[in-house]
C-alpha cells in the first residue's frame, strides 16, 4: 500500500503538535519523557521538531499521559475545526 503524500495542513498540524508537546515537556529531559512514554528519544525528537508529523495514536496518548496533557487539547491542535465539530 502506497501512502499518500502529506498535505500542507497535515504538516502544519504535526509541527503544532510537536511544539505543544515540547512546551509541555518544559525542563524535563527528553530521555526521561521518552522512556516514561515507552518510545525512543529519537522518536520524541522527531515529533517535537515536526519531522514525524503523524505519530501513532498510541504514541500521542502515551506522551499525553506522561506530560499530563489532555488528549482533547492535542486533537484540537491536529484537527481542523470543521472535523472537530463533526466528531463532537
Amino acid at each position: 500500500m502506497v501512502r499518500s503524500p502529506l498535505t500542507p495542513q497535515q504538516i502544519a498540524a504535526g509541527k503544532r503538535l510537536g511544539a505543544r508537546l515540547r512546551a509541555a515537556r518544559g525542563e524535563r529531559r527528553p530521555v526521561e519523557v521518552a522512556q516514561a512514554a515507552g518510545i525512543s528519544p529519537e522518536t520524541l525528537r522527531k515529533i517535537e521538531t515536526g519531522r514525524l508529523v503523524t505519530p501513532a495514536f498510541s504514541t500521542v496518548a502515551a506522551l499525553a499521559a506522561v506530560l499530563d496533557v489532555p488528549l482533547d487539547d492535542l486533537a484540537r491542535i491536529c484537527l481542523p475545526a470543521h472535523e472537530l465539530q463533526q466528531t463532537g
